[in-house]
């Protein structure tokens, strides 16, 4: 399905909702709930109606460590979703396939993907509500660090790549607790396992200017190479200011 981007534009995202809503109303709610909460597709898809019918907030389980998120409905929303599901039970999906079963999640994303073309959404997939959801939150709080933790991704960079934003090299640099500087010492010192990761960058910079050297190389690989040199003397910039301010600290300690 390739790599997919979370809608930033507000008119593009009404411009979406409203083909989904043209489409067919569920296709509208399923999204509209993705945005709002986080939860997966899959989830979504196995939410009845006892779980969101008349409810001023729906509150979902994301994730491996299982937090709970709490999406207030909008008003407009909430008479949108309830007069959808009044006719149907308690018991009965709310995105609905053949004799009410769960919709699939290949049929969600064939919707989606023809809706998107519509309104010239490309590429789009089922991860588009969740990264809508993550840049929503990052935009109103600049909280990567409980993305991270609510996504379970192993570092604040890949939380940033994940919602299309650039990152924030000094949090990145700053651990957030002293119980995590303490576990990334000893996990730098298990095996030498901090000194091969520095023996191995050294490696790959070798590499790269032997490549550099090389005038068969070709001109894309010297973009790529001045893309990655502006990063490395941002972070290698950033770096030094960081470890400044710890020097400085610990002078003032009596270290």
């Amino acid at each position: 399905m390739g790599w997919v981007a979370p809608i930033k534009d507000k008119n593009t995202l009404n411009a979406f909702k409203k083909a989904l809503m043209d489409n067919d109303v569920k296709y509208y709610i399923m999204f509209e709930i993705g945005i709002g909460t986080g939860m997966m597709l899959q989830d979504i898809l196995k939410l009845k109606k006892k779980d969101v019918y008349n409810k001023d907030t729906i509150e979902s389980v994301i994730g491996s460590r299982k937090i709970v998120t709490t999406y207030n409905v909008p008003e407009d929303f909430k008479v949108i979703l309830n007069n959808y599901l009044k006719d149907i039970d308690d018991d009965d999906y709310i995105v609905s396939g053949r004799n009410n079963t769960p919709l699939s999640r290949e049929q969600a994303y064939r919707v989606f993907k023809q809706v998107g073309s519509t309104v010239g959404l490309s590429p789009i997939g089922a991860q588009t509500m969740r990264k809508t959801f993550a840049w929503n939150y990052y935009e109103s709080t600049g909280d990567i660090t409980y993305l991270q933790t609510l996504l379970n991704h192993a570092s604040p960079s890949i939380t940033y790549r994940y919602i299309g934003e650039k990152p924030n090299i000094q949090l990145i640099l700053r651990k957030a607790s002293t119980e995590e500087n303490q576990r990334s010492r000893y996990l730098l010192y298990l095996d030498d396992s901090g000194v091969k990761r520095i023996d191995a960058a050294i490696d790959q910079l070798v590499d790269i200017k032997k490549h550099f050297e090389d005038p068969r190389t070709n001109d894309s690989y010297y973009g790529c190479v001045d893309s990655f040199l502006a990063e490395l003397e941002t972070l290698l910039a950033t770096f030094e200011q960081e470890k400044e301010i710890i020097e400085q600290e610990q002078k003032r300690l009596g270290f």
